[in-house]
């Protein structure tokens, strides 16, 4: 281990590679920030530029852009409360929150140092412990990724706000939007009534801007007075203070640890990624909270486990990718390409044959961290001008951004009408004060479920095998805990609401 990172710093240490690096975190960062623009479409758009490039310089580029987006979509998630990337979506639920209560600066900075502990929790996973986690990553068949996903499901009768029952209601949209299309199993459509575009189903980004992003903007026109007198999202001197935040990150290390742990568990499960990890830490993180009730107002406590679970799946995606060749998202898929372009094959015996690649990847992982928090922390003063931007100016420019977004993910018109109609809805469910976050909860993890649930019946139809298994199990398990835990913790609410 020590021979590799040795091999990986000397690689590193160039003036070249040290370039290429921060020019893709930085690039990662920019494309994380802007919504619609995902991480994966900015790792394919590198892909090109790396042929001419050694493998050690393009890996450590791509690394750099995978390490930036995962940081960059805090930006738009706490200042304008739009999430640039889906697992960004639980940071919105405390960052805006504290920035309308006029502390950009505060939320900006506390989700900055997040990511970065996060980032280096997993780094040293990701060093230590890469062939036990991905050995264990390697026993969840479909039957496990069913009952992961029946938990992850859970989450929403802890993000549901004031009534469950609209919470429920708008969790089972989010499920019902996920079933139009095409059948993943057998390719017959469902739900299309007869309109061919839908056909291709409704992309779970497009439901994500316009649930989240139109639903917004459209609000914020109701104040028309507000946008026409040129009114600022937030009045004030902005205060920026990087150390106080690091410290009051820092005083909570059981959170921090808690959040870094599951991202990067859920990072190393093959197809599970981000968008689960950011909602599960933030959903662990509210629920063993002593002040729960102060979740979703504008608390630190949910930037720091929304950020650092976001992050820390980075580390915990490389772990199968490295110790045996298994793509743990679709960003380490193109890596592994980009390695096979050039000779070298991925697996078990990558850490044997090519030394110098692992030990890059480890060294690279570790700089390209350093790179965000250097480029976050030099920008956040241009980038909290944002909050100082007219209403005017700021609403039909977000409104550009979504839009072209929306179009860029699949080349379609079509999508714009699937914008624009997710928009109203979300609109009239925020105005009659249903929960958002669990329509896109049902979109990201429905069609999941039902494949998993589809493959483990056609594999065995012995239904037992679910409670047979030892990590199912113990999946359903955690998800009816989960279940009783949040119905007494919102008791608990409401009762101390009524004695207050």
């Amino acid at each position: 281990m020590i021979e590799m990172l040795v091999l990986g710093f000397e690689e590193i240490l160039s003036f070249h590679l040290l370039f290429n690096m921060f020019l893709g975190t930085l690039a990662g960062i920019i494309a994380g920030a802007i919504p619609g623009f995902t991480i994966t479409m900015a790792i394919i758009l590198t892909l090109p530029f790396t042929f001419g490039m050694s493998p050690n310089v393009g890996l450590a580029t791509m690394l750099g852009v995978f390490v930036g987006g995962l940081s960059g979509g805090l930006i738009t998630a706490s200042l304008i409360g739009i999430p640039g990337t889906p697992s960004a979506v639980a940071t919105t639920f405390d960052a805006f929150p504290m920035v309308q209560k006029g502390q950009p600066g505060r939320a900006l900075g506390i989700g900055i140092w997040a990511s970065f502990f996060g980032s280096l929790i997993s780094m040293i996973l990701l060093i230590t412990l890469a062939p036990q986690v991905a050995n264990l990553a390697m026993k969840i068949g479909p039957w496990e990724y069913f009952s992961l996903i029946v938990f992850a499901l859970t989450i929403i009768a802890s993000i549901t706000g004031d009534s469950v029952i609209k919470g429920l209601l708008s969790g089972s949209l989010g499920l019902l939007i996920a079933t139009v299309g095409l059948d993943p199993m057998s390719g017959f459509t469902r739900f299309t009534f007869g309109i061919l575009f839908l056909e291709a189903g409704v992309p779970f980004l497009t439901v994500l801007i316009g649930v989240f992003a139109v639903s917004r903007l459209l609000t914020e026109l109701e104040a028309k007075d507000e946008v026409k007198s040129g009114e600022e999202l937030v009045t004030g001197k902005i205060k920026f203070e990087p150390f106080a935040t690091m410290k009051e990150v820092l005083s909570q290390p059981f959170n921090l640890i808690r959040s870094s742990l599951i991202g990067s568990l859920i990072g190393a499960i093959p197809g599970a990624g981000a968008s689960i990890s950011n909602i599960l830490a933030y959903d662990q993180a509210k629920k063993g909270s002593k002040h729960p009730e102060l979740f979703g107002t504008g608390i630190a406590d949910g930037i720091i486990a929304s950020e650092a679970g976001n992050n820390s799946t980075a580390g915990g995606g490389l772990i199968p990718m490295i110790a045996l060749g298994i793509p743990g998202s679709a960003v380490s898929a193109v890596m592994l390409a980009a390695l096979q372009l050039h000779g070298i094959n991925p697996g078990p015996m990558l850490i044997r044959n090519n030394p110098d690649i692992v030990g890059t990847i480890f060294v690279g992982f570790f700089v390209a961290t350093f790179f965000m928090l250097i480029i976050q922390f030099f920008g956040a003063r241009l980038f909290l001008k944002i909050t100082k931007i007219p209403k005017y100016i700021l609403v039909p420019t977000v409104m550009a951004l979504c839009v072209i977004g929306s179009y860029l993910l699949n080349n379609r018109y079509s999508d714009l009408y699937i914008l624009f109609v997710m928009g109203v809805v979300g609109y009239f469910l925020k105005k009659y004060n249903f929960a958002l976050a669990p329509v896109i909860l049902g979109v990201i993890l429905g069609p999941i479920a039902e494949t998993n649930l589809r493959r483990a019946m056609m594999t065995s139809s012995d239904w037992t095998l679910f409670f047979t298994r030892p990590i199912s199990l113990g999946f359903l398990l955690l998800g009816v805990i989960s279940i009783f835990y949040a119905y007494w913790q919102n008791n608990k609410m409401k009762k101390n609401r009524a004695e207050s």
